[in-house]
């Protein structure tokens, strides 16, 4: 039985690439050794379908095929929240209702791009839960360095006290950490009593500082999804400094696949070497790696398994 998300969400919810094979087919077989290697690393849920899945590049059947193969692979063992955003609610309607009806555990929504006021983008959210119906938990993804839009501190803090069905907030807002503060200190001074979750994305470019301000993880993309997970249990577990030791040995690949244009491909890249995907195609439009961005990747990986070495922590992935 499906597990419905809630405001307790907390850990990893792994940001999931969508693979295809070198002729851009969907790629089920990698599906399925992708979704069997997040379970394994311990990554608390999934979000299948968001910007790094090439949502948009996929048909709405393709969309489908991919949640239903997803979603029966992992068989309840972990919350998958699945994007629907779409700039007609029709279309966010009719996906969102095959997907729970799948077993999805809630779906993500980002406000449509050229909401320019506060006002707008309630009255957006509004429509989009009397659509969807409020007994479909939300993900409310703040980031306006890909929607253009701009959501206040006083507008995300309405939202979450207006509409219960939005359980978690993504904030992805950059500079964000003290919006972030300021979304926690509106719980704390009884101005909305209603704790929510907030989970970051921005490839977990600032999670520890993230983690300090109040994050209840990290709701992200990155091709070592085990760092996440142990850097988040550390944390949490109240090895603050370990966490922080922990995540510095990953930073330089971090930043690497935070590149604008080009990150997914370097991160599927990562993925298909650590035998995770078969392929690292990504649908066009799309940057492609050249002969020096592998070079470039090559070191920065060598550089990486020698630290862990160091630490005796294998990079090995696939089984």
């Amino acid at each position: 039985m499906t597990r419905l998300l809630d405001e307790s969400a907390k850990g990893v919810y792994i940001i999931a690439a969508t693979p295809f094979a070198d002729n851009g087919a969907l790629d089920l077989d990698s599906t399925d050794r992708m979704t069997d290697y997040y379970l394994r690393v311990g990554c608390d849920g999934m979000t299948i379908l968001g910007v790094m899945g090439e949502a948009p590049k996929l048909s709405p059947e393709e969309s489908v095929q991919f949640a239903e193969r997803v979603l029966g692979r992992v068989a309840g063992r972990i919350p998958v929240i699945v994007g629907v955003s779409a700039p007609g609610l029709t279309v966010m309607k009719s996906l969102t209702d095959k997907v729970m009806q799948l077993g999805a555990a809630g779906v993500m929504v980002a406000p449509n791009a050229g909401l320019k006021t506060d006002e707008a983008i309630e009255a957006y959210y509004a429509s989009v839960i009397r659509t969807l119906g409020a007994g479909v938990p939300i993900v409310l993804q703040d980031y306006p360095a890909l929607t253009g839009v701009n959501m206040s501190i006083g507008c995300v803090n309405r939202l979450l006290k207006a509409h219960d069905s939005i359980k978690v907030l993504k904030h992805e807002d950059i500079p964000g950490h003290r919006k972030l503060t300021k979304v926690r200190a509106a719980e704390a001074s009884g101005d909305r009593k209603r704790r929510v979750s907030i989970l970051v994305g921005n490839t977990a470019l600032y999670l520890p500082q993230e983690l300090r301000r109040g994050a209840d993880g990290a709701n992200t993309g990155f091709a070592y999804p085990e760092m996440l997970v142990d850097v988040c249990r550390k944390f949490f577990a109240g090895d603050v400094e370990g966490a922080e030791d922990l995540y510095d040995i990953y930073l330089p690949v971090v930043r690497h696949e935070q590149q604008p244009g080009i990150g997914l491909s370097i991160r599927k890249e990562i993925l298909r070497r650590r035998g995770v995907i078969a392929s690292a195609h990504v649908r066009a439009p799309g940057g492609m790696m050249d002969s020096d961005d592998h070079k470039e990747l090559d070191s920065l990986i060598a550089r990486l398994e020698r630290k862990l070495a160091d630490r005796g922590i294998s990079t090995t992935a696939a089984e």
